[in-house]
């Protein structure tokens, strides 16, 4: 085998090893923002329902001339209503969802890189420029992203390990 070949063929491992960390690193990372989303989505239904419903409660009970009940499910809605201002838990949820499919998307872009265009030896320069607009991509998702908390992220790595990101295809004997 020349030495020409050889050099080709640890280039080609090199940006397959590069691929797959960087398919790993995106898994995790959309993963994790998903879950985030979960909890804000959450979030927004855990405040805003019985703000609703204490608020409604404070009219109610204010026409039945019970002016402490009133008073309590009023200043109780108002707590609500003004965590879920503070909080923002709708946008959160949907920021984190939106992160989460643009690391998804760059997944499933990365595995077609490392499954198919690494096949294409001949095209050894442009492979590593692809892969390097991968890694760019990467890099400005995490600079414009919110932080992902670490629960969501054990969640996610919990989730990973046991399966939950792999396709059946990928698990099936060759």
């Amino acid at each position: 085998m020349s030495e020409k070949i050889m050099v080709e063929e640890d280039k080609i491992f090199a940006l397959r090893r590069e691929a797959e960390r960087l398919e790993e690193d995106a898994t995790y990372s959309s993963k994790s923002h998903f879950n985030a989303a979960s909890i804000w989505e959450n979030t927004t239904y855990w405040l805003g329902i019985p703000s609703t419903i204490l608020a409604a409660l404070a009219g109610a009970t204010l026409i039945k001339n019970y002016p402490e009940w009133a008073s309590g499910c009023a200043m109780l809605a108002s707590l609500l209503t003004g965590l879920m201002t503070f909080l923002k838990p709708n946008e959160q949820a949907v920021i984190h969802r939106a992160v989460g499919g643009r690391f998804l998307a760059l997944r499933n872009e990365t595995r077609f890189f490392r499954e198919f265009e690494l096949l294409q030896t001949e095209r050894i320069n442009e492979l590593s420029d692809k892969l390097k607009e991968l890694l760019t991509t990467r890099n400005k998702l995490n600079q414009k992203s919110p932080s992902i908390p670490r629960w969501a992220f054990l969640v996610a790595r919990k989730g990973i390990e046991e399966g939950e990101a792999r396709y059946k295809v990928d698990t099936e004997d060759k």
